[in-house]
């Protein structure tokens, strides 16, 4: 059994300026979408300035979707009491599904800015994403937050989170997460989208791999219970994971049966 590190959240300071491991961690992930971008452009025929609009308009997608997210999917009475907290995001509290719904917001307004289809401008963000995912769970550890589940203490990596009031042997879940919503979701994805591939069909993957990773990684994470209290049954996360696969199995489908006609 192990023991969470209780690292110090803040990565450096700068005089009176400190610099805290989350804000490193978004940080990573807009850098490496940026990197591998420039690396899919002439594939994509994206120009230049269309890729540096996409990206700061993203930015914005996933900080602002992914904070109201946050504070309405997952603790609205915790920021109607404290509505200052809600410029507070350097302690964490981003929404994957909001910053998701930011982030779709931003393609469709780049898409007809650029006279591109939408679904084109998805394809080719999708296998950018999930990196970034990766590093904001390995966020999440750092900082000791959204743990797991209550585990048996045999299980050689059940680790307690200091910050859990009752110190008991949990998942890692933070780490499952950034696995399966990173890393195997970023290889999937790159791998794949690496020919032409129909239209839709890397968003559609995207949607799928996300919607079923989380879904099963919620199994193993201490649930959020969110606007409506749901139970240790269904999770937040998995009630708002329903929508992403039943939507990316039927884009996928359609895709691909699209390009047979």
């Amino acid at each position: 059994m192990l023991v969470h590190p209780a690292f110090d959240p803040v990565a450096f300071s700068l005089g009176p300026f400190s610099v805290h491991w989350y804000g490193v961690m978004y940080l990573f992930a807009f850098c490496q979408f940026w990197v591998l971008g420039l690396s899919r452009l002439a594939q994509a025929g994206w120009s230049r300035g269309a890729f540096d609009d996409l990206l700061f308009y993203g930015v914005l997608g996933v900080i602002v979707g992914g904070r109201l997210g946050y504070i309405l999917f997952y603790a609205p009475a915790y920021y109607a009491a404290n509505p200052l907290e809600i410029f507070s995001i350097w302690k964490g509290g981003l929404s994957f599904h909001g910053g998701f719904l930011g982030v779709l917001v931003a393609l469709v307004w780049q898409a007809r800015k650029h006279g591109l289809p939408w679904l084109a401008v998805s394809d080719f963000v999708a296998p950018l994403v999930p990196l970034g995912l990766m590093a904001g769970r390995i966020g999440n550890f750092i900082n000791g937050e959204l743990w797991g589940r209550v585990a048996d203490s045999s299980l050689p990596w059940a680790m307690i989170f200091p910050r859990a009031a009752d110190l008991m042997p949990r998942h890692p879940s933070q780490l499952y997460q950034a696995a399966l919503e990173g890393l195997l979701l970023f290889l999937m994805l790159w791998l794949y989208s690496g020919k032409p591939r129909p239209l839709g069909a890397v968003s559609g993957l995207f949607l799928l791999g996300y919607g079923l990773f989380r879904s099963f990684a919620e199994f193993f994470r201490e649930p959020d219970h969110g606007v409506f209290g749901f139970s240790y049954t269904v999770s937040m996360g998995q009630w708002l994971s329903i929508p992403m696969i039943i939507g990316g199995l039927a884009l996928y489908l359609w895709a691909i049966r699209r390009a047979a006609n």
